[in-house]
C-alpha cells in the first residue's frame, strides 16, 4: 500500500495488443496522478493473440520511454475483480480511455458498478485524442493478419510482435 500523498492512477486493459492508442492515454493519464499502474488483464475469455506475459513484456518496453523520463510508471498484470485489484494496489482513481459514444454506455455502466463497490475510487475517463479515436487492438489485429500495414497504429517493436506471431500461424495453418 503507497502512502496516502501518492495518488496513484491505474489504467486497466486487455491491451492485445498495446497500440499508439493505449500510449497516449498513458501519457496524458501521468499529468493525473503521481504514479501509474498501468494493469494487464489476464482475461482468457477475450481469446487474446498474446500470452498475458508477452503482453506484459510489451507494455513495459512500450512504457520504458515515459519512464527514463522520469513518470513513475509500473506494468502489473491482474487476474481478479478490477476493484479488489484497484484496493490491493491503493488507487486513487481508475482512468478509462472512450473512443467514441459506443465506448461511453459500455464504461458508463462500469464506473457505477465499480463506484457502488468502493466509491472512494474515482473512474477519471480520457477522449482519445483525434488521430487514435478509431485504433483499438481488435482492428489491428484484423488489419495485420491481413497483411495490411499497421505502422500508424502500433510501435515499430509491437508491429515486429505482430508480424512474427502471423506468419507463426499461417505456418500452422498451412
Amino acid at each position: 500500500m503507497a502512502e496516502p500523498s501518492v495518488k496513484i492512477g491505474l489504467y486497466p486493459g486487455t491491451f492485445d495488443p498495446i497500440t499508439n492508442g493505449h500510449l497516449d492515454i498513458i501519457t496524458r493519464a501521468t499529468r493525473l496522478c503521481d504514479r501509474l499502474i498501468v494493469a494487464v488483464a489476464r482475461n482468457a475469455g477475450k481469446g487474446p493473440l498474446f500470452s498475458t506475459d508477452e503482453r506484459v513484456d510489451l507494455a513495459r518496453s512500450e512504457v520504458e520511454p515515459l519512464r527514463q523520463r522520469g513518470f513513475d510508471i509500473e506494468v502489473r498484470a491482474f487476474d481478479n475483480l478490477l476493484m479488489h485489484f484497484a484496493q490491493s494496489c491503493g488507487v486513487a482513481m481508475i482512468i478509462r480511455g472512450l473512443r467514441a459514444v459506443s465506448d461511453f454506455e459500455y464504461e458508463f455502466q462500469m464506473a457505477g458498478m465499480n463506484a457502488k463497490i468502493d466509491p472512494t475510487i474515482e473512474t477519471v475517463f480520457l477522449m482519445a485524442s483525434d488521430r487514435y479515436q478509431f485504433v483499438s487492438s481488435r482492428l489491428v489485429k484484423e488489419v495485420g493478419a491481413l497483411g495490411g500495414d499497421i505502422s500508424p497504429f502500433v510501435s515499430k517493436r509491437v508491429g515486429e510482435w505482430l508480424e512474427n506471431r502471423f506468419s507463426r500461424q499461417k505456418v500452422v495453418t498451412e
